[in-house]
């Protein structure tokens, strides 16, 4: 294989540097000495080239050397972000080459390196997939002190390959103190563990969450070299909490290395006094809500029946206040405003915990990493989340546990304004209600505000701080009135005892919140893509109908100012550009021709399944199956991005026709 003049030049130089750096010349000078010395014969007068080299190779330079020049393409060897403060991921040296990385030297690293996985017995019988072939795959998430990860996906097997290297920054939140490098008894003390989720992508690009687990790292400190191999036995979620899914093969290695490590049983000492210490806590907790609750249940029996929740169990099974769900969180710079805020919680997928078999509904409130990594949760999930974005923005934000129609269970966020203003915010459809309660001891004939929101009744409300049961005589949220600070209308928790157990590191139990993670979708590259496969599947659906199809691009172009205008109010409530679109329209329609549009919404990126269901209403079947003279067709498609890889996918078909009586 020829190269061009100037890239010859240019690895040349690649190399020369690369050799001068690792003073390649140098020591093959040291070692023509030394073989001269000691080899060369009295009547010899000079060295053969194949002598040097077998001396070289004997003495492992060529080695040395070639493990040093990494040949690689240009898409793997790209610069990561020039800060030395950027989270850095790079995969395992010897399962692949390294990506470039820039380090702080002054700051202290955890590198966690995956070194595969076995007895993920569900997949036992899974075939090997074929080159090219479309096959489930796992994903590792990690989250460590505000620093989130994920790995390469990996086909799903009973021995998964995964190989994949984590540089974890240790001192992460005291970034004021830089000059000094954490030594083991600062990071003995750092109780966060590092949160790792597991999930499966199918070939269709349904998530499932298949196991969430805390790892202690802080063995590595007690052994040797400051390097340490564990076994990680994954157990299930939810129901499946107690049977084992898999194993993990974890190496863990401190960077820079420490200059001296503790001895075993002082890690060990200080883990057991921090699990005392949680236990302590959450005991103390636990026998002040049962005292809460008897008081509570004795102001009128009828308490007995609603919906105050003090505890719930996570993804693992464990039972965790509810206070504990929720934190003050900020979106930096990716989301800007509460509303917009609720349109990304909006568009997170909704799905109810799995549950085997029937008898109800499987209670899961989900940790905030395994819900964003899903990509999808339940309505508990979708509040807790929006209560915490809405905390972040400085608004008195609480959720609220209650009914809606037909008793069926709810959560739902609100706030409360300055002014006594109390909203309503369903975090499933982005919906916000104004509440102003019903007077029941007003006469009939009096005029009562009509309710909009769909909810029925209220049992408790919360939030990182404050828990507050609901005592007034009904419990209607119709007739409620939200004077939180009126105890003969909401028992208040003592807030000590509620931060004693959910305020930040009050225990080693407690999972950390992950911060947001910007999209990685490529808004336009997407929207094109779905539009050209929508376009293939309308022209085959037609085929089938023995019609032809003539798409009008124009036509298709003028549909992107009402996409805008749809996602634009669903964000702020407000709708603007509709008279623009409608001129457009009508210029573009000429007389005696008929104009249709059908706009709809998802949350998927899954064009067969959305044109499928778009096939489902009639109005949209109507356009695609359309019939007359001079048809043409049109499809516009605009994906908006938002944090976390979520959007909004807004699809519009049109078509104009000439009307023929």
């Amino acid at each position: 294989m020829s190269l061009p003049p100037e890239k010859a030049s240019e690895l040349k130089q690649l190399i020369h540097q690369q050799l001068s750096k690792m003073d390649v010349h140098g020591r093959i000078r040291e070692i023509l000495a030394e073989t001269i010395r000691e080899e060369l014969a009295p009547d010899q007068q000079q060295l053969s080239t194949e002598d040097l080299i077998k001396a070289l190779k004997r003495r492992g330079i060529i080695d040395d050397v070639m493990k040093e020049l990494n040949f690689v393409t240009d898409n793997v060897d790209q610069e990561l972000p020039s800060s030395p403060k950027q989270p850095v991921c790079f995969t395992d040296r010897q399962s692949t080459l390294l990506k470039k990385t820039n380090i702080d030297p002054t700051r202290r690293y955890l590198y966690l390196q995956v070194l595969g996985g076995k007895a993920f017995l569900e997949h036992l019988q899974e075939p090997e997939p074929l080159p090219g072939q479309a096959c489930s795959t796992f994903t590792l998430c990690l989250h460590f002190r505000n620093q989130r990860f994920r790995s390469k996906p990996v086909p799903c097997a009973c021995e998964p390959d995964f190989h994949d290297g984590f540089l974890l920054e240790v001192h992460r939140e005291n970034l004021g103190d830089g000059t000094r490098m954490a030594d083991s008894t600062t990071m003995l003390s750092i109780s966060d563990p590092v949160h790792m989720v597991l999930i499966k992508t199918d070939i269709f690009a349904e998530t499932t969450l298949v196991a969430s687990y805390f790892l202690e790292w802080r063995s590595v400190l007690g052994s040797e070299n400051g390097v340490t191999n564990l076994t990680v036995e994954l157990m299930g979620v939810g129901t499946e909490s107690k049977v084992s899914v898999g194993i993990l093969n974890i190496k863990l290695e401190m960077y820079p290395p420490l200059n001296q490590t503790l001895s075993q049983e002082v890690v060990n000492t200080q883990l057991a006094l921090e699990r005392q210490k949680t236990a302590e806590k959450e005991r103390l907790f636990l026998v002040y809500a049962k005292q809460w609750w008897r008081e509570y249940l004795q102001i009128r029996p009828s308490h007995n029946s609603r919906l105050v929740k003090i505890f719930a169990q996570d993804e693992n099974g464990i039972n965790r206040p509810v206070c504990s769900y929720v934190k003050p969180l900020r979106a930096g710079r990716l989301l800007d405003t509460p509303r917009q805020a609720a349109r990304f919680v909006n568009v997170l997928g909704y799905e109810r915990a799995p549950v085997i078999g029937g008898g109800g509904k499987q209670e899961q409130w989900c940790t905030l990493l395994a819900f964003l990594c899903r990509n999808k949760g339940d309505c508990e999930d979708h509040a807790n989340l929006l209560c915490s974005l809405l905390l972040g923005y400085g608004l008195e934000a609480f959720v609220c546990v209650g009914t809606k129609a037909k008793g069926v269970p709810h959560a739902w966020v609100m706030t409360c304004g300055t002014d006594g203003t109390v909203t309503f915010w369903d975090s499933l459809t982005g919906h916000r209600y104004l509440h102003k309660p019903i007077n029941p001891d007003e006469p009939p004939a009096a005029e009562q505000p009509k309710p909009l929101y769909p909810y029925r009744t209220i049992g408790c409300v919360f939030n990182h701080q404050t828990f507050l049961g609901n005592c007034q005589p009904s419990d209607s949220v119709e007739t409620c009135v939200f004077d939180l600070n009126d105890e003969s209308k909401w028992k208040p928790m003592n807030e000590e005892a509620v931060k004693s157990v959910c305020a930040p590191g009050a225990t080693t139990s407690l999972p950390p919140f992950p911060p947001l993670c910007a999209s990685t979708i490529d808004a336009s590259v997407t929207s094109n893509e779905i539009e050209m496969q929508l376009r293939l599947l309308v022209s085959e659906h037609r085929k089938d109908l023995g019609l032809t199809t003539v798409w009008e691009d124009q036509l298709s172009y003028l549909l992107s100012p009402a996409l805008a205008s749809y996602e634009f109010e669903r964000t702020t409530s407000i709708s603007a550009g509709n008279e623009e679109f409608q001129d457009a329209i009508r210029r573009a329609v000429p007389d005696g021709h008929t104009f249709k549009g059908f706009p709809i919404h998802f949350v998927y990126r899954n064009a067969r399944r959305a044109f499928a269901t778009c096939l489902r209403s009639p109005f949209c079947e109507e356009i695609i199956c359309c019939r007359g003279d001079q048809v043409r067709l049109a499809v516009r498609v605009r994906v908006f991005t938002y944090p976390e890889s979520a959007c909004a996918v807004w699809i519009m078909f049109a078509c104009k026709y000439r009307s023929v009586l």
